[in-house]
Order: C-alpha cells, then structure tokens, then sequence
C-alpha cells in the first residue's frame, strides 16, 4: 500500500506529461499555421504546456525514486498551478462575458460590433502595432478568398465566421448606389474591393477578431477547468507520496517482519499483558 500511491502518481504524471507535449505543440501550430490568427491564445498555451512538463518530470522524479524534498517542490509548484489556472480561468470569463454579435434581417450570418466587447480586448486589438500583425496574417489567410466566387444569393443563405462577417465585406447596412450622400458608419467608408484592402482596417474586422477568440476561450476555459479537477485529483495523491518517501527518513528503517515502525504498544497490547500478569499477585 506504501508503493501504490507512487505508482498512480507516476502514472498519472506520464498522462499529463503527453498532454503538455500536446498543449505545447498546439501552441507552436498556431503561431505557424497560415489558417489561424489567433495569437491572444498562443503564449498562454504554450506557458501552460511548459509549466505542466516541468511538474510532471519532477513529479516523476520524486515518485519513482522517493525523494521527499522533490516530491515537495512538487507538490508546492502544484498549488501554485492551481491557483494560477483557477485565477486565469476566472479572468477568462470576465472579459469574454461580453459580445456575441447581433442577427442580420433575412441573412443567416450574424454581424459584430466593436463596442460591445470588454475594454481590455478592445484594447489590444487598438494598437497599431499589433493590429499589423494580425492583418498581415488575416492577408497571408484564406479567411477571405472562399468568398471570392460567392454570389448574393449566397450571402443571403449561408453562414460566414466572425472573420468573414467582419473582414470580407462592408456592414450589411452599408449603401453604396445612391446619388444623395447618406450618414453610414465609418465603416461604410473604409471597405474597397481591392483583395489586399477590403474591410481589414474596418472596426467590424477586429470585432470579428474578439468575437473569434471569445468562443476559443470559452473552450479553453472548459478545457482548464477539466485540467485543475485532474491537478486536483494529483495532488491529493502526490501528498500521499510524499508521506510514503519522508517516512523512512523520519522513523528509520523498517522495523519487523511486514516492515512496521516501532510504536508504542496500543491499549490491546497492556490489557493483554496486565490480563496474563494478574495471577502473580494472588
């Protein structure tokens, strides 16, 4: 029994261990991945993926070879881990609680509103230098070029992603043959059907960026709370093994036949002996 609680948590630390090299490679996939421009997510995926392979080598360690202080290191990091993915998590969901978009009238795709997201999102997306490298990869994408032979039956009966809905055309409110000058949004006015302008500077464009990583999130935030109910279920066994490893250290050796500690004897023990011993005093 003193062995079992090490072999679960050697076990379930090679489990997790194959999970941070799939976390991880995920990570690097979408920094590469010509399909995908979503770098909100890339860094926290592969700090998570970094941090989960670092404990479980030491868990390993420390549960194979039964050594306590790595075991504690261990266990201690663990918590830290915990906490940090609870406090991630939690954030998470604060910040994407907002947006979702709004139906279109006779159109089966929804369309995104910059305003409607959290300050701290709309923020990142604001800043020029960032916003550059996510429209170079949405140029660099096929996000838009499906659309190229769509006609306006299509538009009228099939659905578009977040990107498309915001990137690839102009606002469906948008009115472009009138001879009367109208009051549009600005929108309106930054979408060109030039292949390499279209509506990537638009406000739609990077609210359809938030409303993307928004719903992968929510996903991630399913996915981490999945991953703190496991670290959980590791950690209690952890501190099994940690008593396992520190009680040779701390009692000596095994002592006796089934490896049993000297102990004081229990109240079995005295009663039996007072209970052979009471015919010497009669």
């Amino acid at each position: 029994m003193n062995r079992m609680s090490n072999t679960v948590i050697g076990f379930l630390n090679i489990l997790t261990l194959i999970s941070s090299i799939v976390i991880i490679g995920t990570a690097l996939w979408m920094g590469k991945s010509k399909t995908t421009c979503e770098h909100f997510l890339q860094k926290p995926l592969l700090v998570l993926g970094l941090a989960i392979m670092v404990l479980s080598l030491a868990g390993l360690i420390g549960a194979c070879c039964d050594v306590a202080w790595v075991l504690w290191v261990y266990l201690f990091f663990m918590v830290f881990i915990i906490v940090t993915l609870m406090g991630l998590t939690l954030f998470g969901l604060i910040v994407t609680s907002h947006g979702g978009g709004v139906g279109v009238p006779g159109r089966v795709y929804r369309e995104f509103k910059l305003e409607e997201y959290h300050p701290w999102l709309k923020t990142r997306v604001m800043d020029a230098n960032y916003w550059l490298t996510i429209k170079t990869c949405l140029l660099g994408s096929l996000t838009c070029s499906k659309l190229a032979l769509w006609t306006p039956i299509d538009y009228l009966q099939k659905d578009l992603s977040p990107l498309q809905s915001g990137c690839c055309k102009p606002p469906t409110s948008c009115v472009y043959n009138t001879d009367t000058p109208i009051q549009q949004e600005s929108d309106c006015y930054r979408w060109n059907n030039a292949a390499t302008v279209l509506c990537y500077d638009c406000d739609s464009c990077r609210a359809g960026v938030l409303e993307t990583v928004r719903r992968d999130w929510h996903k991630l935030s399913i996915v981490n709370v999945v991953i703190v109910l496991f670290l959980i279920a590791i950690y209690c066994v952890g501190c099994c093994a940690f008593k396992n490893a520190k009680r040779p250290q701390h009692y000596g050796f095994p002592y006796g036949r089934y490896g049993m500690a000297k102990s004081r004897p229990g109240w079995e023990q005295s009663w039996s002996r007072w209970w052979h011993g009471r015919d010497r005093y009669y």
